[in-house]
């Protein structure tokens, strides 16, 4: 980490690029419990902003859908950089797009970014609704790739429950 601050105050110039990377990916400053508190403060308060965001739901004004989808679409975003504080972001980024999860990644992303503009531009109720619930099972479907077999797990279930 010393050597990354002189590099970067330009103290040392002899240094070469990919030292540099290699370094500002390894390091970490922060000790495990800490990551662990991040992490945990992170998705505390993400569900808190999605329950206080359901509960604003029932405001009968426009307003009421606006606050809805914004505080529920910021507790999705929060909660999912709480992962930011466990692995870094550089691992994140690539966790996030790796094959077996970027279908999940994307449909994430893009069920957040409809929600809001059903509630903010758009202001169709039943579609912000829509595209809350989509944004949900798309987090769910993400959040569970990260646990062995859960995936299987979950396509057994519903294929028997189906049958």
């Amino acid at each position: 980490m010393d050597k990354l601050k002189k590099v970067l105050r330009g103290e040392e110039e002899e240094q070469d690029e990919q030292s540099i990377i290699t370094e500002v990916y390894n390091a970490s400053t922060l000790s495990w419990s800490t990551r662990i508190k991040g992490f945990i403060a992170c998705f505390v308060i993400g569900c808190s902003l999605s329950i206080l965001g359901s509960l604003l739901l029932f405001i009968p004004t426009s307003s009421g859908l606006k606050l809805f989808a914004l505080l529920y679409s910021l507790g999705t975003v929060t909660a999912l950089c709480g992962t930011l504080f466990l692995v870094g972001p550089v691992n994140q980024l690539k966790n996030m797009f790796k094959e077996k999860r970027i279908i999940a990644t994307i449909i994430m992303i893009v069920m957040i970014a409809l929600t809001l503009m059903a509630a903010l531009w758009w202001q169709i109720t039943i579609l912000a609704l829509l595209f809350c619930v989509l944004q949900f099972l798309a987090s769910l479907w993400y959040s569970i790739s990260y646990i062995p077999y859960a995936r299987d797990g979950v396509k057994k279930c519903c294929e028997s429950c189906m049958s």
